[in-house]
């Protein structure tokens, strides 16, 4: 792998042989209240996530204020149709005088705060913060001069991979590198807001990493946990999922964004699921070496005098294992026995004639 097992952020080392990386994204869901989304970073530590991710842009630095149609979200399926893009993104942004206080307050809780800046005038002022790593969002992996300018801070640089082909990721990724990025991660993504579980294709996942030998995560939209806790399993390093205090609040996000309880099963979840991979292995663990004495063999169910056969009425396959391998029961059928056998006594090669 090009990035040497591991990618650090913060304190943090995301890699196959690390914890999964929960980021807790914070987008619109601060419903343009600071105390709400300070109070959304003390939710996310509680619940045990990682980091806290941002979005860096103004309405004006990501689009133009116009009514024609070609700027107003037409689709159904959309939890945003029919919106116009100013209008969203005035109402959906960050405001840049609360990030320092966010990144604060949430190194001060034990997290990294990072952000995607969705264009250059973003990574200038992310810098003067000294953010630990940037995120290129799904529908800014085509900006080439953004993602040119990310890599030129030397920060590591996660790229979400929603709606590229192969080789717009790879024109991404090589520009990436080009200009200076040594640490990079790819997020699968399916940009549909939110997104179905069968559209997921997750096993992406193992492919990516296949295909460009990068650390690859998941950044999910679609609504509930099942899907990312399955992504662990086909090698996901980081799991970023939408959060809010409460969905019933509302907010641009609020129809695919976890609440607390489920970002803190999402931690706990995840984290089984990682450390239940382990390696390919056939035969009793350590731990299930102990019960090996509870498993079936053959007992004496009925008292047998010397010389008598053994029978299918006098004995019987049970638990615990203390006598013969159930192998050879059909075996031990019609065999004469060279002493009287107790009831409920284990079976032995020595108490018949072979």
């Amino acid at each position: 792998m090009r990035d040497r097992q591991f990618v650090k952020i913060g304190k943090f080392r995301i890699g196959e042989n690390y914890p999964p990386f929960i980021v807790a994204e914070m987008s619109g869901n601060h419903n343009q209240s600071l105390k709400r989304a300070l109070k959304l970073v003390d939710l996310a530590s509680d619940a045990g996530a990682h980091a806290i991710k941002l979005q860096t842009y103004t309405a004006d630095t990501m689009t133009l204020n116009s009514r024609n149609s070609e700027f107003t979200i037409k689709d159904k399926k959309n939890i945003w149709n029919n919106q116009n893009l100013y209008s969203l993104y005035k109402k959906a942004y960050t405001p840049w005088e609360w990030h320092e206080k966010i990144m604060k307050h949430a190194n001060a809780r034990g997290m990294v705060c990072f952000s995607s800046p969705f264009d250059e005038t973003a990574v200038d002022f992310l810098e003067s913060l000294n953010v630990p790593a940037y995120k290129i969002a799904s529908f800014e992996n085509n900006h080439l001069p953004l993602i040119e300018k990310v890599a030129s801070t030397g920060k590591p640089m996660i790229i979400s991979t929603g709606m590229a082909s192969i080789e717009e990721l790879k024109e991404a990724c090589n520009v990436a590198r080009k200009n200076g990025c040594k640490k990079l991660i790819l997020l699968k993504c399916t940009s549909t807001y939110p997104a179905s579980p069968e559209n997921s294709n997750i096993s992406t996942i193992p492919y990516l990493k296949k295909k460009f030998k990068y650390i690859v995560g998941l950044s999910d939209h679609t609504i509930g946990l099942g899907v990312p806790i399955a992504s662990i399993a086909t090698g996901a390093c980081l799991i970023e999922k939408h959060f809010t205090i409460n969905r019933k609040d509302g907010g641009v996000d609020s129809t695919f964004s976890i609440e607390p309880k489920e970002l803190k099963q999402l931690v706990d979840e995840s984290f089984k699921a990682w450390s239940s991979i382990g390696k390919p292995y056939i035969g009793p663990t350590k731990d299930e070496i102990k019960n090996l004495k509870h498993r079936r063999s053959i007992y004496v169910t009925k008292e047998i005098k010397k010389g008598d056969k053994l029978t299918i009425d006098n004995i019987k396959i049970v638990r615990p294992a203390k006598g013969l391998h159930p192998r050879y029961f059909k075996s031990a059928i019609g065999k004469k026995v060279l002493k009287n056998l107790r009831k409920n006594m284990p079976l032995n090669f020595s108490d018949f004639k072979i």
